[in-house]
């Protein structure tokens, strides 16, 4: 991605340690948290792949290609998945975002130039950002503790707790507009 090494490396490590988070998510006894955990680890480790700071290192023109294979194979995989859970269809704007980003890339004409320059990709950026930023907004909202019910169940174990996946996913929202605006 285009942009500050600085905060290219605070992208990689945030988006790293979600994608670590999610893998240990996969342990979860709770079926919920599951589901989900493979397709966040993959938008975590891929998203930390493609903000490693171009001046630290280019990945070959052939990687943009198969950024766009893997991430278009979960989308799919969210658009079967969508059938039967709302939250899919956010994976499934994740991963069309990342195919998009993908593309961009692998169009740009160099390292350090911006693919926007008319081949008509700012109004596909403009609107992945507006959905990025209101999704960002809704999730933060949704962090915002209600007053415990009393004598409510249990406090579940780290790797099942709804609020730290709610964090992780609003984290990768984040990112998803830092990496758009540097597109």
């Amino acid at each position: 991605m285009h942009g500050p090494a600085a905060s290219g490396w605070l992208l990689v490590a945030l988006c790293a340690a979600t994608g670590a988070y999610c893998l240990l998510r996969l342990r979860s006894g709770v079926e919920e948290q599951r589901r989900t955990a493979g397709d966040e680890a993959l938008m975590g480790f891929g998203m930390a792949a493609m903000a490693v700071p171009a001046a630290v290192y280019t990945p070959p023109q052939w990687a943009w290609p198969v950024y766009g294979a893997v991430f278009g194979a979960a989308g799919l995989r969210a658009l079967w998945a969508a059938r039967v859970g709302r939250h899919h269809l956010h994976h499934l704007v994740g991963t069309a975002a990342m195919v998009y980003m993908a593309w961009a890339m692998a169009v740009s004409p160099s390292a350090h130039g911006h693919a926007h320059g008319g081949s008509g990709l700012a109004p596909v950026t403009g609107a992945l950002l507006l959905y990025f930023t209101g999704y960002v907004l809704l999730s933060g909202a949704r962090l915002i503790p209600v007053p415990a019910a009393a004598g409510g169940a249990p406090p579940a174990g780290w790797g099942d707790r709804p609020e730290l996946a709610q964090a992780c996913r609003l984290s990768m929202g984040i990112a998803m507009v830092a990496m758009l605006i540097t597109l």
